[in-house]
């Protein structure tokens, strides 16, 4: 038995579909950092070559080591994802490192590592509410027994998060809509919850406007609303470079390494690494890492269909949707079709726990694809017999 045969197991397209989006997160981000090394390491870009692979190396590890896990536990394992999380949202709220007016970082004492603990918020709710979905699916009509507790820790999570990061706020409050939809929460219900997160959102606003030091990234999302809505504003910068990028890539790029507007585009490794990639592999290459997420897409819902159990259903529909969501957004923002909201490329771009993150929930969708392809080769035996 070979060693993929004997350890990776799963969805094999999936892993396929990862494995090569991490081959073009190492070229794309190499090419990308050469300002970053000259700026903090003397222009040593090795430095962060072999950091941006050694995350990357550990991310598969957490990845084969959450796909080797019964999804099963998962459930219990949401319970005490989501007791940790919400706390540790509050004291990054307060205590966090602050960067460009956003609290959204707790380092990890001994190794010095930054952790954004809306990561692991969004990966625990999500897994949460595929775990009450679950559990109430006999009552799931009911505004008191099922419902309620399902919004209660949406709005929480999703209100801890907003104040220093509005995008993926809105981002998991969409993502947490959906899965409510696929697990038949009533319609009615749904569009209520929409009505109390933006009466929530106004709210806040009207208070920030008041007291401005409650919310200082308010003039960061308006200042970004109206650079994109206006177009030929000075703040804009970040999607012209963007722009220029794309339009010099052409059809078939520049070549690995090729990119000047790495130069002169802000964070070309993270947020607007998707413009670099256009740039240097053309438009075949930007077209064919949409396809990719979208493949990845499409498999999370086959494995979601295969579940023997709606709880793996319910998970793998809310993960792929999330990282491709995310994916999807990224780049919206790289073309300028979007407003800038500072989302990685998930498994491309530049990050450390974001990554990790991003490779366990992978590792979560392969291991209800594991399960479930075990129990369709004990089916097949059985009927054999």
């Amino acid at each position: 038995m070979s060693f993929v045969e004997k350890y990776i197991k799963g969805d094999r397209i999936v892993w396929l579909v990862v494995f090569l989006l991490a081959i073009l997160s190492v070229l794309a981000v190499y090419s990308s950092i050469v300002t970053l090394a000259y700026k903090y390491k003397g222009g040593d870009t090795m430095y962060y070559l072999i950091k941006h692979t050694i995350i990357l190396v550990v991310g598969f590890g957490l990845m084969l080591a959450a796909h080797n896990l019964n999804y099963k536990y998962y459930s219990r394992i949401s319970q005490i994802a989501l007791f940790v999380s919400i706390p540790l949202l509050a004291i990054t709220l307060i205590f966090g490192s602050n960067i460009n007016d956003a609290s959204r970082w707790l380092v990890i004492p001994v190794i010095n590592q930054t952790f954004q603990t809306s990561d692991l918020a969004k990966l625990a709710l999500i897994m949460y509410l595929a775990r009450l979905l679950y559990k109430k699916q006999d009552n799931i009509k009911d505004f008191k027994s099922a419902f309620l507790p399902i919004m209660v820790p949406v709005l929480l999570v999703c209100g801890l998060i907003l104040p220093a990061n509005f995008s993926t706020a809105a981002m998991l409050f969409t993502t947490s809509l959906i899965i409510m939809f696929i697990g038949r929460v009533n319609i009615k219900y749904i569009l209520s919850l929409i009505g109390i997160g933006l009466g929530s959102l106004m709210l806040m606003l009207l208070i920030a406007k008041a007291k401005p030091n409650l919310l200082p990234r308010l003039d960061t999302w308006v200042s970004r609303i109206e650079s994109f809505s206006e177009g030929d504003s000075e703040g804009n910068y970040q999607a012209d470079q963007a722009k220029i990028a794309i339009a010099t890539g052409g059809v078939i790029g520049k070549g690995p390494g090729g990119s000047t507007q790495r130069n002169f585009l802000p964070h070309p490794y993270s947020d607007f690494i998707y413009a670099i990639v256009i740039e240097e592999y053309g438009l075949a290459g930007g077209f064919s890492v949409i396809i990719l997420y979208l493949i990845l897409f499409y498999r999370g819902i086959k494995i979601a269909q295969k579940s023997e159990k709606t709880y793996g259903t319910f998970l793998a529909v809310g993960l792929s949707f999330s990282l491709v969501f995310q994916a999807m957004i990224n780049m919206a923002v790289a073309v300028n079709l979007f407003p800038v909201t500072g989302q990685p490329l998930p498994l491309v771009s530049m990050g450390g726990t974001s990554i990790w993150f991003t490779c366990l929930a992978i590792g979560i969708i392969l291991s209800v694809s594991r399960k479930s392809n075990s129990t369709i080769k004990q089916k097949k035996v059985n009927a054999a017999v």
